[in-house]
């Protein structure tokens, strides 16, 4: 399996949409430099308050471009790094892969899945009705989140638009991502 980095993004201040940048560089164990999740421990304000002290499972953000071509289908204009993430790939279902997965992006850089992105009220805030959109239900009633996959980085490098993503499978039997 590969796909294509079509936007990265960061920001330095903790703000819903992020910055599209040339490139962002990813360091190991910490996630992307110059943004405001990046960190051993938690950076996202919910999580801080929580326990501070938890590791950062969410060090990069990344969405696949065609949940912006279903959106756009439903009325709404959602473009790369809107939604806050750091990496946008085209030609994955990152939602489908199992969690401990492992993203080469670029030459260098490679990180490994550790759940999904759970929406938060500020997306309604951005366009209203949004939210619904990225939650759903399956067929038992559990919520589906469609906000992308959170990741923490194995190794560093630089990643731009433009480089491939390489997929590696963790060994069997897989876990499903959940929210992180």
């Amino acid at each position: 399996m590969t796909g294509t980095v079509i936007r990265v993004a960061r920001d330095d201040e903790h703000r819903f949409s992020k910055a599209p940048q040339p490139a962002i560089t990813l360091l190991a164990g910490l996630g992307v430099q110059g943004d405001a999740h990046a960190g051993v421990t938690v950076k996202h304000r919910s999580r801080v308050r929580a326990d501070p002290t938890q590791p950062n499972l969410r060090q990069v953000h990344l969405i696949h471009a065609e949940l912006f071509d279903d959106l756009a289908a439903r009325g709404f204009h959602v473009q790369p790094a809107d939604l806050g993430e750091n990496v946008t790939t085209r030609g994955l279902n990152l939602l489908a892969l199992p969690r401990g997965t492992r993203l080469a992006l670029g030459t260098d850089a490679v990180v490994e899945l550790t759940g999904l992105r759970n929406p938060c009220a500020q997306i309604d805030a951005f366009q209203p009705g949004l939210l619904k959109e990225l939650v759903g239900q399956d067929e038992a009633g559990q919520p589906v989140f469609r906000a992308g996959v959170m990741a923490v980085v194995c190794q560093g490098g630089e990643v731009c638009p433009g480089d491939p993503v390489e997929v590696t499978l963790p060994p069997e039997p897989h876990e499903r991502l959940v929210r992180v």
